[in-house]
């Protein structure tokens, strides 16, 4: 089983994560959420795993631009829940899973060379 990495081609981070994976020999699949959207299975996965507060990206432009009323409606699991659904640009990111099963947020260099290492 290869890793598959969620996000969004154009955000750096993204970027950053797929380059390191790829320098670092890691097999991975790519799940683009402006194309393929978010499934919702990985996303009740994710938050099980991570929990909603660790997932939703309150830093990003995306959530800047969310009116007052969306932000307070997202302030709770199911909220933030339906709002990454609707907007997968609010989701931070990479979402990484594993081949162990383990999932992480963010890119952590050092973390994911502790995980790839053999």
């Amino acid at each position: 089983m290869t890793a598959i990495l969620y996000g969004i081609p154009n955000c750096d981070t993204v970027k950053k994560a797929r380059a390191w994976l790829a320098d670092q020999g890691v097999d991975y699949a790519f799940h683009d959420f402006k194309k393929a959207g978010v499934p919702p299975g990985r996303l009740d996965a994710w938050l099980q795993a991570a929990g909603w507060e660790r997932l939703l990206n309150r830093q990003g432009s995306t959530w800047r631009k969310l009116d007052a009323d969306a932000q307070l409606r997202s302030g709770n699991e199911g909220g933030a829940r339906a709002l990454m659904l609707a907007q997968p640009s609010v989701i931070k990111r990479p979402i990484v899973e594993w081949p162990d099963g383990a999932v992480t947020v963010g890119f952590d260099a050092a973390a994911w060379k502790a995980r790839t290492s053999t």
